[in-house]
C-alpha cells in the first residue's frame, strides 16, 4: 500500500508541465454549456417509473400476501430444516466474502 502511495506521488511529482498556447483553454470554451433540464427531467422519468413499477408489483401480488404466505410456511417447517438453511445460508455468504476478500487481496498485489 505505502509502495503504491510512493510510486503514485513520484509520477505526480515528475510529470512535467507541456505549454499547449492555451489549446485547452479554446477547447473548453467551445464546448456546449451543460444541459441540466434534461438532467432534470431524466431523474423525473426515471423516479416516476420506479414509483409505478413498485405500486404495480403491489397489486399483482394481492398486496404482498406472498411474504406472509412465504413467512408461514417457513414456520411450519421443523426445526431442523430451518437450523440446516440458517447454516447453508451462512456457510454462502461466509465463501462470497472469502471470495471477494482473496479477489481484492489479489487485485492490491498486481
Amino acid at each position: 500500500m505505502n509502495q503504491e502511495h510512493w510510486l503514485d506521488r513520484e509520477l505526480r511529482d515528475a510529470a512535467p508541465y507541456i505549454d499547449d498556447e492555451g489549446f485547452t483553454v479554446r477547447v473548453l470554451q467551445q464546448l456546449p454549456p451543460p444541459r441540466r433540464r434534461q438532467d432534470l427531467l431524466r431523474a423525473v422519468i426515471l423516479l416516476g417509473t420506479a414509483f409505478l413499477a413498485s405500486v404495480l408489483t403491489y397489486v399483482v401480488s394481492d398486496g404482498g400476501r406472498f411474504i406472509s404466505v412465504t413467512l408461514e410456511r417457513l414456520a411450519a417447517l421443523p426445526a431442523l430444516w430451518v437450523f440446516v438453511l440458517a447454516l447453508a445460508s451462512g456457510l454462502v455468504m461466509a465463501a462470497a466474502g472469502a471470495t471477494a476478500a482473496i479477489s481484492r487481496s489479489r487485485a492490491s498485489l498486481t
